[in-house]
């Protein structure tokens, strides 16, 4: 059999139409625009509307990613949501309830849930299925509300994190491109360090918990910058180290939109001008699971990021838990049919 390559095919994303300013913020609690500005980079977050779930926003996504590859949602083999804010805890998971709406009808669906970096271990997940030959066809949706579980008086949290979702469809081909080298990482000892406390088995939320506000984010915000810092210089550079590749090689690097001091803390790091990365946070903030495929589908409706450009894509998160990957973009367009993913799929004459 001829080796398989995952070739991301099409993508989208869902963005509320709320918008929250760091101005409105000054109304809320005791902050400024120019502090959240100097400590994150922020200016402004998307907050969903009061009928809106994690589900819906990943459907919208998802649409518009099956619209763009031409695939009915019954041509998918699989769906991975990459997502901390599902819509029931326990049960059922919303990987389930976005299958059941797209109308993938006994198409398999599952989660991931690994802080931030859930979507790229999604992306990694992915790859793998495609290249062991068992599906040819895969969605995968990063989707969070996180302004759920924020305590809108707690300036170290409420102020750094948004809602929104992004998906792409990963497709089999015999042309290379795709994923080229990753890591995978957890520490736990840092659990600590960015968790909400109550609401799961360990400790379900009573009026003791509610009253103390245990249901929502807490976090140790110089911890997790420690983290952060020390841990995606040091994966950036095994990533490539695996893929035989030096920093020169990649036309863009995407990093998870959580703080801009931590992204410019990484280019020093790197040695890289910030002009290469691909930054979005100071429209969405931090989007966890939902941040890296916002800020690339960005990229490309935007036509920032080209046809065989090669991304390095990095993430960190609650676990806690870090993801690098290289993936390598096409170098031509496709023309998409649906009986054979992987044999008839031909490039588009220029």
């Amino acid at each position: 059999m001829e080796k398989r390559y995952g070739r991301i095919t099409a993508w989208g994303s869902y963005i509320p139409e709320k918008v929250l300013t760091n101005h409105d913020l000054e109304k809320m609690m005791d902050t400024s625009h120019d502090w959240i500005v100097q400590r994150t980079g922020i200016h402004q977050r998307r907050i969903v509307a009061p009928h809106e779930t994690t589900a819906s926003m990943a459907v919208a996504a998802s649409h518009l990613a099956l619209q763009r590859a031409n695939l009915a949602p019954a041509d998918l083999d699989l769906i991975i949501l990459a997502t901390n804010t599902p819509d029931h805890i326990v049960t059922p998971p919303t990987s389930s309830q976005i299958q059941h709406t797209l109308g993938a009808a006994g198409v398999p669906a599952l989660t991931i849930t690994t802080g931030c970096t859930a979507f790229v271990y999604a992306l990694v997940t992915a790859h793998q299925f495609v290249a062991a030959g068992s599906y040819n066809n895969i969605l995968i949706v990063g989707s969070e509300i996180l302004t759920r579980f924020m305590n809108w008086q707690d300036r170290a949290t409420s102020v750094l994190f948004g809602d929104g979702a992004g998906a792409c469809i990963m497709q089999a081909t015999t042309e290379p491109c795709g994923l080229l080298s990753f890591e995978l990482g957890s520490d736990g000892s840092g659990a600590d360090y960015l968790l909400v406390p109550a609401g799961g088995a360990a400790e379900p939320i009573n009026a003791t918990t509610y009253a103390q506000g245990r249901h929502y984010v807490q976090m140790n915000g110089r911890e997790v910058f420690k983290f952060a810092t020390r841990v995606i210089g040091q994966s950036c550079q095994r990533v490539l180290a695996k893929a035989g590749l030096r920093i020169a090689d990649i036309d863009w690097i995407v990093p998870h939109q959580a703080n801009m001091r931590i992204i410019r803390a990484a280019a020093r790091a790197m040695n890289v001008p910030l002009e290469q990365f691909v930054i979005n946070i100071e429209k969405y903030a931090n989007t966890g699971a939902a941040s890296v495929p916002i800020a690339i589908c960005e990229a490309l409706d935007s036509g920032q990021i080209q046809p065989d450009d090669t991304l390095l894509v990095s993430s960190f998160g609650a676990g806690l838990t870090w993801a690098t990957a290289i993936l390598q973009m096409a170098p031509t367009p496709l023309h998409i049919h649906r009986q054979d993913p992987v044999r008839q799929l031909t490039a588009i004459p220029a």
